[in-house]
This record gives C-alpha cells, structure tokens and sequence, in this order.
C-alpha cells in the first residue's frame, strides 16, 4: 500500500525497492454526470510512468501504454457516480537484481561476473540456496548501484474535452 504516488526505488522497505514484476493501483473515482455527457471526451492521464501500464476502468481493459503520453480514452467505459479504475504497473528486472546482490553468492563466477558453471541447484530445477529472485548468466549489476525509478509516479489526471461538430460555414452545428 502506498499513501502517496512515489517511485518503488524511492520506498524504505526493501521488498518494495527491490521489486520487479507487475503492482496493481486501485481508486474509485467519482465522475459527474455533466462529465458523460454526449458532446463530452474524457482521457485519463496517467503521468509518469515506470515502465508499462494496463488500465481498466469498471472492469473494462482499455489497453496497455507503453510509451509517453500515457494517456487513454475512458469516454466509453465511465458512468455517472462511482467508477473502479485499476491500473497494472510493470516495471524493468533490474531493481530485483540490485536486490539480489545483498545476498550470498549462489553460483562460482569469474571476476568480472561472468558464470564459470552452470550451478547445480539450476540443473536440478531447485530454488537458489541463497535466496535470490534472479538467475543471470552475467551479473551486470551491483549491490552499490541505485535501483531505477519503476512505478506510477503521476500525477494522474482526467482531462475532459468538448467536441462539436462544425458546419460548412465554421458555426457550430446544432446537436
């Protein structure tokens, strides 16, 4: 549970700084009816985002963002009143192998990270005995090296916009 949008390498708890995979943000937004009305566009903005999302709203997915603005029509999937929107963060591996890092060693490397051997425990399909997430064949990250910002960083907004059809003569037309 986060009380504010921040990023994950931001948090104090290291399961959060260290996480890599998918978080779900719930919150229920409350839309005025004026807001649905015909001539009415409505987006959601997501802000900043590290590095993918999913967004549904009232159940409805309306499709993954992937790349800058992360904005999304939500026009057709809001009602009057209270609405549920969910949005499914992922982010990149490499705050989980930073993580990693502070654990002991699991596999025999060569100095610069490389894997000498393929350990045996990944052989055999058994967890790491060190506790670690990841399994690389280089290591190219670091204990000492800063976790990269993942997460929904916001703000989230929803922007509404009016349409009208223009007649011939550039007047609006009557609806």
């Amino acid at each position: 549970m986060l009380d504010k949008l921040i990023s994950w390498s931001e948090h104090p708890d290291k399961g959060v700084k260290f996480f890599s995979g998918t978080a779900a943000y719930t919150k229920t937004l409350s839309v005025s009816t004026a807001m649905t009305a015909k001539e009415c566009r409505l987006w959601l903005d997501l802000g900043r985002v590290e590095v993918m999302a999913e967004v549904k709203v009232n159940g409805r997915n309306l499709g993954i963002l992937w790349k800058p603005p992360y904005r999304v029509e939500i026009t057709g999937a809001v009602k009057p009143g209270k609405n549920m929107l969910e949005v499914n963060i992922v982010n990149l591996w490499v705050n989980r192998q930073i993580g990693d890092e502070f654990l002991a060693e699991d596999s025999d490397r060569n100095t610069d990270g490389t894997l000498k051997a393929w350990p045996k425990w990944l052989q055999e399909g058994k967890p790491s005995p060190a506790g670690r997430t990841t399994f690389t064949s280089w290591r190219l990250w670091h204990k000492n090296d800063r976790p990269v910002e993942s997460g929904l960083i916001g703000p989230v907004r929803i922007i509404s916009s009016l349409h009208r059809t223009l007649d011939q003569s550039g007047k609006i037309a009557s609806q």
